[in-house]
Order: structure tokens, then C-alpha cells, then sequence
């Protein structure tokens, strides 16, 4: 099936799908790696391939990077991406890799896969050849999620490192108006999703989505190439992966942040990508 006709396959399917089950979370804080070699799944449900179509999937590819504050790539793993492939698989008609792939920025296979998530990039650091290879792959097509860092120190120290991958170029603040909060589910807002502690923490009733002083706007910018291809997609004071992640630890926080907000955005993101 032809990319364009997947694409409004899956759309109509997710706007019909529901949410069934919840799921585990905590996942950093367990064993990895089972009796086969894969991530241990806690519960998330799993699924086959086809033989035939194993290297024509959509495959969730998280980076691995260097920390100056601390080793945060890793952050809401692996069950974030579990969930998320989980529900990709689930609600649209989109073939979905259902392990994931973690790589570095050097890695050959990069330029194998048109999408790849950062989390937590406040205190990222680069290698030269890092910055290049990321230069490389966003004008060849590539594209870059970026979630989960929070507060104006965060913000800099995310921004400086990507102005040395791209010094000519400045971010855009997205409006709601834009496609990517309309493309699949037709959001009202720009979600700000609260890690989950911070969720629970409600002050005379008002539910927290914020945490602290100076994360009390969210953000979500983009690059965009010479062709008005956006390259990259930044939220900036809101974690998607915790609403992936944590699913499963709290019933409330997943009606309220995971399926209205969490993987709603996630799902638009993944298909304007594909298809823009």
C-alpha cells in the first residue's frame, strides 16, 4: 500500500480507536532484557511481524547521547516507547516495530529511519561528528522529536548545542492553527503534560501541569529547512514520554493526561511527520 493511502488508513482508524486497557510503567527502575534478547515487555502486549514486511515498518528510534549535567537519554524507558509503539500498532493501521531501537548519532543505521525521538536534552552535549551526522539527517529528510526538559536553564542549554548544529538557523513558535495538533486527533489546546508526580500534586483542586517556577507556559516550536520542511519538533515545558510511560500506575492520570493529551499529540506528530 502506497504511503499517502497508509497515511488516511491509519488517520480514520485512530479517530475511531479506543484506548483499551492500561498498562505497567516504572520501567527504568527493572530488568531490561529477557530470556530472548528482548526488552522486557512488564506487560505491554506484543505482536509479530510479518516476515514479508519486517524492514517496511515504522520503527520508534530513541538517541543515546552524552549528558553534562546527567546520563538522561534513557529517561521514561523503555516503557514509553513500549506503550507508544503499543498504541501506534493498536489505533491506526500504521505497522509498528514492536520493540523500538535505541542508536547513537554515529551510527550507520541512523539514515535508516525517518524518525527519531530525544527526551530530556537540557544538559545534552555533542561531539562534533554527532552534530554533523544530526545536521545531515534533518535536510535529508529525517526527523527529530524532542520532549521532556523543562524551566529557562534547560531551554538554553538545549538551545546552544542545536545553534551549533544549525547556527543559521532560528526556531518557530507553533500555534495551535498549525497541522500538527489537527492532523489525526483535532486538539483544542496545546497539551502541557505533567510528569506524573507532578500531576497528583493538585492545589485546592486545580490540576498541576506545571512544575515550578518558570514552567508555567508550554512551548512547542519547530525547524523548519529551506522548503518549509519541519525538520524538528520541540516540546518545551510538557513530557509526552511520561504520559506514555506511566499509564498504568494511576487510572486518573491516564483518562487525563496519556489518552487526551499524550497520545493524541504522539500519534499527530508520528503521522505529519510521515507525511509532510
Amino acid at each position: 500500500m502506497a504511503l499517502a493511502a497508509l497515511c488516511v488508513s491509519a488517520v480514520a482508524m485512530a479517530q475511531r480507536g479506543q484506548f483499551r486497557g492500561q498498562f505497567r510503567g516504572g520501567g527504568r527502575y527493572r530488568n531490561l532484557q529477557g530470556a530472548d534478547g528482548r526488552v522486557e515487555r512488564n506487560g505491554v502486549p506484543d505482536w509479530k511481524l510479518d516476515e514479508k514486511f519486517k524492514d517496511d515498518v515504522f520503527t520508534f528510534v530513541r538517541i543515546r547521547y552524552r549528558s553534562t549535567g546527567r546520563w538522561a537519554w534513557d529517561t521514561d524507558y523503555p516503557d514509553a516507547d513500549l506503550n507508544f509503539s503499543y498504541r501506534l500498532q493498536q489505533l491506526t493501521s500504521l505497522h509498528t516495530d514492536p520493540d523500538g531501537l535505541i542508536i547513537e548519532l554515529t551510527d550507520p543505521r541512523l539514515f535508516d529511519y525517518p524518525f527519531i525521538y530525544i527526551i530530556e536534552p537540557g544538559y545534552i552535549y555533542l561531539e562534533e561528528d554527532e552534530r554533523q551526522a544530526l545536521r545531515t539527517y534533518l535536510l535529508n529528510g529525517g526527523f527529530l522529536m524532542v520532549d521532556d526538559f523543562w524551566g529557562d536553564d534547560e531551554w538554553q542549554g538545549f538551545w546552544s548545542e542545536m545553534k551549533k548544529v544549525f547556527p543559521e538557523r532560528e526556531y518557530v513558535d507553533l500555534p495551535l492553527e498549525h497541522p500538527i495538533f489537527h492532523c489525526v486527533y483535532d486538539l483544542k489546546e496545546r497539551p502541557q503534560i505533567p510528569a506524573i508526580g507532578f500531576a497528583q500534586q493538585m492545589a485546592n483542586g486545580e490540576i498541576n501541569t506545571s512544575q515550578g517556577y518558570g514552567t508555567e507556559e508550554v512551548h512547542y516550536r519547530a525547524l523548519f529547512d529551506d522548503n518549509g520542511r519541519m525538520m524538528a519538533f520541540i516540546g518545551h515545558n510538557t513530557d509526552l514520554g511520561d504520559g506514555w510511560e506511566r499509564e498504568g500506575e494511576d487510572p486518573w492520570y491516564f483518562r487525563e493526561f496519556s489518552e487526551k493529551k499524550a497520545y493524541p499529540l504522539g500519534i499527530n506528530v508520528i503521522f505529519y511527520a510521515m507525511t509532510h
